[in-house]
């Protein structure tokens, strides 16, 4: 079976990090994804979607660091189903998204009112295995090439005019 879930979207609020009693960090937010479509009728509409994020580890600590409310990410992981018992004894139960490789989507200085700008390139963080022998989380930075390096000629591409609308999706 497969169990693969990929959001782009916008942290509904700062990263609230929690430690167990052995150290590790579990941070939870949200994140809100948009859709737009157009109805049958032609009207243009947007579809705002809440989720739950689940980070763990390295990948929680980072995220508690550098991101906040209206920070942009793309966050790949699993769907899982979490259930509780309510104070009032009924059983409850939600879907959330537990995140094993973040990446930072705001440029350096961007969303720096709310102090979502990390200043640095685009990073990637992917969060530890599961395993029983756990390696250190790896680390992956994206930083643009040395400016002294050789640029392949870009390829000439075809501009293409258009309208937004005439587009099916």
């Amino acid at each position: 079976m497969y169990n693969r879930v990929i959001l782009v979207g916008n942290l509904t609020r700062d990263v609230e990090i929690r430690y167990t009693p052995s150290g590790s960090a579990i941070g939870k937010v949200g994140i809100a994804t948009n859709r737009r479509f157009k109805t049958a009728n032609g009207e243009q509409r947007d579809e705002t979607m809440f989720i739950d994020l689940t980070f763990f580890g390295r990948t929680a600590e980072i995220a508690n660091q550098y991101l906040r409310k209206g920070s942009k990410v793309l966050v790949e992981g699993r769907l899982v189903l979490e259930q509780w018992t309510a104070q009032d004894g009924s059983k409850r139960s939600k879907h959330s998204v537990t995140v094993d490789n973040l990446q930072m989507l705001d440029r350096p200085g961007e969303n720096s009112g709310t102090g979502g700008g990390y200043g640095g390139a685009e990073r990637s963080y992917d969060a530890p295995s599961a395993s029983p022998r756990q390696s250190a989380p790896s680390e992956s930075y994206r930083q643009p090439a040395p400016a002294s390096a050789p640029q392949p000629p870009e390829p000439s591409v075809p501009e293409i005019d258009i309208d937004e609308e005439e587009i099916p999706f």
